[in-house]
């Protein structure tokens, strides 16, 4: 398995060896405990700390602020190999979304004060837009952040929030100016550390992605600097949502690609060892002709991932492409995994096997990061000019 193909133009040496170098620290340090951290919810905080001392977290991030100074194909290869191993609870994927609203709008002194924490571990990110009454539509968010002298009044209320129980630092959408529309939204970091006001509520229970923390997040009268602005001026957050969106939808893909290759070699083991009727399940022509589609359907995703990786390393990924890759590669992935748990017959209903788990685990990456109803939406928008 791997997420590149051979003819990637954006892949060196480097990111074969790091590649080899991720995938060594997921089967010795996160494998062994997905079970474990499904039971109760939360990835170890040693595993943030472990990744951190691997650099697993820093391959984007330039060498002054603790990172390697690559690219973000370095990011795409952490999500690929994490979902390679079948885990999807290790929170990263945030992590990396928050590092790159940080590198592309934040301060220095703001790149200097997070960036080196979040690269080695030692904090977790999130980014909180998701409300009780609005999705999608981030125009409609009803959070506030008021000033008050030198300082922000948050008040709102967040759900969904991915690491909400984990995070040390979260980028909060709110609205600086409520009468303005998406010109009133602004991006403000929130330090939960002795933060009067915040308050996390219950590790939402969920039907998959049960070791990946999701909370309700509260804010009342929680008051940050106005240095906590990301970027110079209020209004921009809206714009930086937008410029930011397209690599989160890609990191939705690339981990679905993972998944499938997972989920693929684990019915290949299963089919080839299980006999019915005298043969093995993989001598039945249904299940090779069912494991054949299900290949190529890897290989497409595979190929349209890696020309979109180098299109966000050229800085040219745009939001319809990157959207077609979040609503194809998330529903290829259900597609695959529908058919890797029938392969599977009654023990693919059973827990402790972990298509099972792959499979509940599938079905929130057509709704997160925007629904793939949302996804052609945006689409359409790119041909209707």
């Amino acid at each position: 398995m791997s997420l590149f193909t051979p003819s990637a133009a954006w892949v060196t040496d480097e990111h074969r060896m790091f590649a080899d170098m991720a995938a060594r620290v997921y089967a010795q340090d996160l494998a062994p405990h997905i079970s474990t951290w499904v039971k109760q919810g939360q990835v170890d905080r040693g595993f943030w700390e472990i990744a951190g001392a691997q650099g697993l977290m820093g391959g984007a991030v330039p060498e002054a602020y603790g990172g390697a100074g690559g690219g973000v194909g370095f990011d795409a290869i952490t999500v690929y190999e994490q979902a390679a191993v079948g885990d999807c609870g290790w929170g990263y994927s945030i992590q990396s979304i928050v590092t790159h609203y940080l590198l592309a709008y934040g301060s220095d002194e703001q790149k200097q004060r997070w960036l080196p924490d979040l690269v080695a571990g030692r904090r977790v990110a999130a980014i909180a837009m998701t409300e009780p009454g609005c999705g999608s539509d981030l125009q409609a968010v009803s959070t506030t952040a008021t000033k008050d002298g030198n300082q922000y009044r948050i008040n709102g209320a967040k759900t969904f929030i991915t690491n909400g129980q984990s995070a040390d630092l979260i980028v909060v959408v709110a609205k600086t100016d409520p009468s303005a529309g998406a010109r009133g939204v602004s991006l403000i970091l929130v330090e939960t550390e002795d933060a009067a006001g915040f308050r996390r509520g219950r590790n939402l229970e969920k039907l998959g992605m049960k070791a990946n923390d999701t909370s309700e997040l509260f804010f009342d009268d929680v008051k940050v600097p106005l240095t906590n602005l990301l970027g110079q001026d209020e209004g921009q957050g809206f714009y930086q949502l937008m410029k930011q969106l397209p690599w989160e939808r890609l990191v939705i893909a690339i981990a679905a690609l993972g998944a499938i290759d997972f989920a693929l070699s684990e019915t290949i083991a299963y089919v080839q060892g299980r006999r019915a009727f005298g043969k093995r399940v993989m001598d039945f022509q249904n299940t090779r002709f069912k494991l054949a589609e299900m290949k190529t359907k890897a290989e497409v995703l595979r190929a349209f991932v890696n020309d979109c990786i180098a299109r966000a390393e050229a800085g040219t990924l745009d939001a319809a492409t990157a959207s077609m890759a979040k609503y194809w590669g998330s529903e290829t992935q259900n597609e695959v995994m529908h058919e890797c748990l029938q392969l599977f017959g009654g023990y693919g209903f059973m827990m402790e096997y972990p298509i099972a788990r792959l499979y509940t685990d599938a079905r929130v990456q057509m709704i997160y990061g925007g629904t793939n109803e949302i996804m052609k939406e945006l689409i359409a928008r790119s041909l209707d000019v």
